[in-house]
């Protein structure tokens, strides 16, 4: 059953304790709300801090955000992509010592008998 509960009335302490409670229920909540200021935002600036800003601001700081990120892609692309091919090449090795192995018990297996 759906509970109401009207944020602008609780205390720091009470959010906070919502807040971590929500965390432990889902991923991801969407609850419908209204906003009375359309014109200034918080932002999550990472670890627990929030800055308010305008939403012209906001904008401007999560396009620099997603631009730091996509260079940061960028940049290790190269790295992923030269272990993807080590991991690949340490694979067929041990595919083909698994392959050898399995002949020579066999091999060893026919002698026996």
């Amino acid at each position: 059953m759906a509970q109401s509960v009207n944020i602008t009335e609780l205390n720091l302490p009470q959010l906070e304790m919502l807040k971590n409670q929500l965390d432990q229920e889902v991923d991801s909540m969407y609850v419908p709300g209204k906003l009375h200021d359309v014109e200034h935002v918080l932002i999550d600036v990472g670890t627990g801090y929030y800055v308010e800003k305008t939403a012209e601001d906001a904008k401007d700081f999560f396009k620099r955000k997603i631009d730091f990120l996509t260079k940061q892609m960028e940049k290790i692309q190269p790295a992923l992509q030269e272990k993807h091919a080590m991991k690949q090449a340490v694979m067929e090795m041990m595919s083909q010592k698994i392959q050898q192995l399995t002949t020579l018990g066999a091999a060893q297996a026919t002698v026996k008998a």
